[in-house]
């Protein structure tokens, strides 16, 4: 698997869903792209400005919410993966 460099983060999305709130199954072109999804790998974290290791705010199994436009999408072994930094992440789902 992957390891994250710096305070990056490897997510796997989430599925969209496929039927609405009202029940009415949805077609693909209409479904949204997620905006959410499992955290996978997290790097080490990023460096202050005096040398001190300051950590990511996530751990591996976290499902988060990030930005529409966030991270690089990327393939490993046919699955679809994006890799965030962690000023794209925006919650932390309980």
């Amino acid at each position: 698997m992957l390891k994250p460099l710096g305070d990056r983060v490897l997510v796997e999305p989430l599925e969209p869903e496929a039927k609405s709130a009202g029940g009415i199954f949805l077609p693909e072109a209409a479904q949204e792209a997620p905006r959410a999804g499992k955290v996978i790998a997290v790097g080490p974290g990023r460096r202050s400005d005096d040398g001190e290791l300051i950590a990511v705010g996530v751990k591996v199994g976290d499902i988060v919410m990030y930005t529409k436009y966030g991270g690089n999408e990327i393939k490993i072994e046919g699955k679809d993966y994006l890799l965030l930094d962690e000023p794209s992440l925006l919650a932390i789902q309980d």
